[in-house]
């Protein structure tokens, strides 16, 4: 079907949310008993990892680790938010910049000023958001705000009433950053607030308990169980996380033809950022891919940067090894899908 479709549910127990655009599931956001991205704790400065520009923090849920800090002494106390989800043994990854997100409506503290977003190209709603922004958050101190592309089709009041919340979200926080334990002072959005906050203006809104089943998600979980994607017939891509690294391993399915490589190699760079969404895939991942001339290689990264251009998730394109692999970085900000308990 036509449309953008949003439906929530729950699969194997935990909150679940799927994105479908024209019948395809692009985006499944899973939850967790891992602490949430967007979570805001107290934390208290433990010890300095030495040789890794940081410092390990002490919160409610787990030690974490914060990354490239000045002025922080041991045992004081220091506002972190979670920023992705920590690998098996390793410290919960947090960051000291804390952000409070909504759907219309992003509070920065310590960063003032009032920022539109750039998407947002119609010059007399600008102004008109710009208006409205100032009035809200007139005598908010440091806060500074981001508005969103949603608020383009939304109700003033819609957006004002979402300002006024986070700022008195961050406000309340704020105050209580000093202390002596750790504490959990804000709790991470779970999928279905995700699905609200961060995909916008879909045509429907599914929360039957069929949605699932009906829009082709679980079709699309047990797609996930194999390793295996296929590249509409020109060959297919191997995608398999290892304990270092994901390893995606790209095939052609008639190697006797001169330009197959090409071929296959850029229809792999169009399906990868879906496919590492859908797999909650994230860190260090090599591509190994499928035979072509050096010459070809220009034309393959433009396909790839295309791909990840219009990915949510951040992903630095780093380059091609010495012996002809590709590789890339991508943020943590899923859970990996063999981690719910599909193997």
């Amino acid at each position: 079907m036509k449309g953008r479709v949003i439906a929530v549910g729950h699969w194997q127990g935990a909150e679940a949310a799927a994105l479908i655009e024209d019948g395809v599931v692009t985006d499944i956001l899973r939850d967790a008993d891992q602490p949430r991205p967007g979570t805001i704790y107290r934390a208290i400065a433990d010890r300095p990892a030495k040789g890794q520009g940081g410092v390990f923090v002490r919160t409610p849920d787990g030690q974490g680790f914060l990354r490239q800090v000045k002025g922080v002494s041991a045992g004081g106390a220091l506002l972190v938010q979670v920023t992705g989800y920590a690998e098996p043994g390793k410290a919960i990854p947090v960051t000291a910049r804390v952000l409070f997100k909504s759907r219309y409506a992003i509070i920065t503290p310590g960063a003032p000023g009032l920022n539109v977003s750039r998407s947002l190209r119609n010059d007399d709603r600008r102004d008109a958001l710009t208006v409205l922004a100032k009035e809200e958050m007139q005598g908010r101190g440091a806060l500074g705000l981001i508005l969103r592309s949603a608020c383009e089709t939304a109700e003033d009041e819609e957006v004002a009433e979402d300002i006024r919340q986070m700022a008195d979200l961050a406000m309340q926080v704020l105050g209580d950053e000093d202390g002596t334990e750790p504490e959990k002072l804000v709790e991470g959005d779970g999928p279905h607030a995700l699905a609200w906050r961060d995909w916008p203006s879909p045509d429907i809104w599914a929360e039957e308990p069929d949605a699932f089943d009906h829009f082709g998600v679980l079709e699309t979980f047990d797609a996930l169980n194999s390793p295996y994607v296929s590249l509409d017939g020109e060959g297919g891509m191997f995608i398999e996380p290892t304990r270092a690294l994901i390893a995606v391993d790209v095939n052609t399915g008639s190697p006797t033809q001169t330009l197959a490589g090409l071929r296959v190699n850029t229809q792999a760079a169009r399906a990868l950022p879906r496919q590492l969404r859908l797999r909650g895939l994230g860190g260090q991942i090599v591509l190994d891919l499928a035979p072509m001339p050096k010459k070809d290689r220009k034309t393959f990264e433009s396909a790839l940067r295309a791909a990840f251009r219009k990915d949510a998730v951040e992903t630095a394109l780093v380059g091609w090894t010495p012996l002809g692999h590709f590789e890339l970085q991508r943020k943590r900000d899923r859970l990996p899908f063999v981690i719910m308990g599909v193997s």
